[in-house]
């Protein structure tokens, strides 16, 4: 009987620790998830009328929607443009600045500054990079003797430029995290590398990068959840501009929303947008994490 009850103290004092993270991840978390779902088989009303009840219209309206096909199309190149890159990116400057260079801290902060950065801040920079008659790339391509590019209002390489500052802002935050996990390699391992005579291709090929995949995956899945919630430096350089050639599904969702006052044709592309995400993080926890951390 006094085991019984001191269980049921711990049980009771268990749930009493999880009970103000539960309170958190329940009011911000599940109720607006259940609540867009919700809004997303509504019409809006109209001059005080009632949102009216339409089941699943607004996903029919979304499959003819050509504009919501080329957002999500720009938002696929952009996640291809920038996920790689940036984990290519700072894979590389992990294994710089971990290795003994003079000045090693003072290039772990050069690479890490964008990401401290507030994004607003960042989107103002370059601004002034892109900028067509003052900008600092002009003027170094006009140094050069080559004509200057809209960089921000050509269709045809607006979206790049989009995915260049955003590589330059993430880089340096995902280099953290492969910095931790290659201090974390045992060094006897290079140790009995060297003993055998493995050059540091195959080392880092055979040894390092099989032991960075649990990072690797990490950084992954945050990259793609980056590439997904795009807002902010959009809003300062392109309001997704021109001609929609660099919207992407969220600055798409706050345009309906904030915008057009379709709040529940907004909630009904933010059901998709999590769809999607779902089945990435099912994939994930049922196939690549067994086999990133070989089990």
């Amino acid at each position: 009987m006094v085991i019984q009850n001191a269980d049921r103290r711990m049980q009771i004092y268990g749930a009493l620790l999880l009970l103000p993270a539960a309170v958190l991840l329940g009011t911000f978390a599940y109720l607006p998830t259940v609540a867009t779902l919700i809004n997303s088989f509504f019409l809006p009303g109209f001059r005080g009328a009632p949102p009216a009840f339409v089941g699943l219209e607004n996903y029919a309206i979304l499959i003819e929607d050509r504009t919501f096909w080329r957002v999500a199309r720009n938002n696929l190149i952009y996640a291809l443009g920038t996920i790689p890159t940036s984990i290519a990116l700072a894979l590389g400057m992990a294994l710089f600045v971990n290795a003994r260079l003079p000045g090693r801290g003072f290039v772990r902060m050069a690479y890490f500054t964008p990401t401290i950065l507030p994004m607003i801040a960042a989107a103002n920079i370059w601004m002034f990079f892109y900028a067509p008659q003052i900008g600092l790339f002009n003027k170094l391509l006009g140094a050069l003797g080559l004509s200057g590019v809209n960089w921000l209002g050509d269709p045809g390489v607006a979206l790049t430029s989009v995915i260049v500052m955003t590589v330059w802002k993430e880089a340096g935050f995902f280099m953290i995290f492969y910095l931790a996990a290659l201090q974390s390699i045992p060094p006897e391992l290079k140790e009995a590398s060297d003993l055998e005579g493995t050059s540091r291709w195959s080392f880092f090929w055979r040894v390092t990068f099989p032991l960075l995949m649990p990072t690797t995956l990490f950084v992954l899945i945050n990259a793609l959840i980056n590439a997904v919630r795009v807002v902010d430096h959009l809003f300062i350089l392109t309001k997704g501009g021109p001609n929609n050639a660099t919207n992407l599904l969220l600055y798409y969702v706050y345009e309906n929303a904030f915008s057009f006052f379709d709040r529940t044709y907004a909630a009904t592309i933010t059901v998709v947008i999590l769809l999607v995400l779902a089945v990435v993080a099912t994939l994930k926890f049922t196939v690549l994490d067994r086999r990133t951390h070989y089990q």
